[in-house]
């Protein structure tokens, strides 16, 4: 069973994140709540999020103020913001949402349809770095199942890699795939350097399980970084 991802959505007003949730339940993804800047701190602590919708205006904390907080933190410092806003100032209040780490800003009211696009594109290229990561830590396990051996020692079944190796390349072909709708959409610069990113860590991960592979290496690959 495929889990979740999850979204968090910052606003103070019980009406816009009711509004939220009904715009994105379609996705079928977890839809956590934060009614303030604080609140959505909190749950960043404990949960990973695969995109943060923020509203600017809130009384005490506003939405700069925790996507500069959220930016801090080694944790949470790549989770794409999503900036919501009932006022636009102008180009100056669009750039400092830009310059708080935020990837998009939307003034409302929004067209729900772009908002769920949006939305989407950063909950697959999360779910594809989460695939990613599942390969990386069985590619670890057989490295250190190998015990410092030669590829040509090990007595490991050759049937692991061949799974291995049809997994990656499911994610592989996915990503190849949202790269194309990325492309083709015109997506946002942030979302298309996301996936960017994504396809190079996976060209490292198959290079690694190709050096595992008899005969096309000496066994002491090492995997790309998951950062």
């Amino acid at each position: 069973m495929v889990q979740k991802a999850k979204i968090l959505l910052v606003d103070d007003r019980p009406e816009n994140l009711l509004a939220l949730e009904a715009i994105l339940s379609a996705l079928d993804q977890t839809l956590v709540r934060a009614s303030s800047g604080e609140e959505a701190l909190k749950a960043l602590l404990t949960d990973d999020f695969a995109v943060i919708l923020l509203d600017v205006q809130m009384p005490g904390m506003d939405g700069f103020e925790t996507a500069a907080h959220i930016k801090r933190r080694e944790r949470t410092r790549d989770i794409p913001i999503i900036f919501l806003t009932a006022i636009n100032h102008g180009p100056h209040h669009t750039f400092r949402g830009y310059a708080a780490g935020a990837v998009d800003y939307i003034s409302k009211p929004f067209d729900p349809w772009v908002l769920r696009a949006k939305v989407s594109v950063f909950v697959e290229l999360y779910m594809k770095n989460c695939q990613l990561r599942e390969q990386a830590a069985l590619l670890r396990l057989q490295l250190e199942g190998n015990g410092g051996k030669a590829v040509g020692e090990v007595k490991e079944p050759a049937g692991l890699l061949a799974e291995l190796s049809a997994r990656l390349a499911a994610v592989e072909e996915q990503a190849e795939a949202l790269s194309k709708q990325l492309d083709d959409d015109s997506a946002d610069a942030a979302a298309v350097a996301t996936a960017a990113h994504l396809e190079r860590k996976l060209t490292g991960l198959r290079r690694a399980l190709d050096a595992l592979e008899p005969g096309t290496g000496s066994g002491a690959a090492s995997l790309p970084s998951q950062n």
